[in-house]
């Protein structure tokens, strides 16, 4: 029996060299998660601009900024028509 989570090359590859991050949603114009294409690894954008784990709190309040975020966009196209 194997455990896969004892070695993953993938992992210390991006311990070395840093992660291959990519855009995998768009949350605003300015909030984004990110998930790296070697390990898996997600992160998200912090209050202060810096990236950070995407912990299941930062994915609640994401959530709750996407929901305000299409209402706001919502609002200015029923504005502009």
């Amino acid at each position: 029996m194997t455990n896969r989570n004892l070695f993953n090359f993938n992992k210390m590859i991006c311990r070395f060299l840093g992660h291959d991050l990519r855009v995998s949603k768009n949350i605003t114009n300015y909030i984004k998660e990110y998930r790296c294409c070697r390990c898996g690894e997600e992160m998200t954008d912090s209050a202060n601009g810096l990236l950070e784990k995407l912990t299941p709190r930062f994915r609640e309040t994401n959530a709750f900024l996407a929901k305000i975020h299409q209402r706001r966009c919502a609002r200015k196209m029923l504005k502009a028509s």
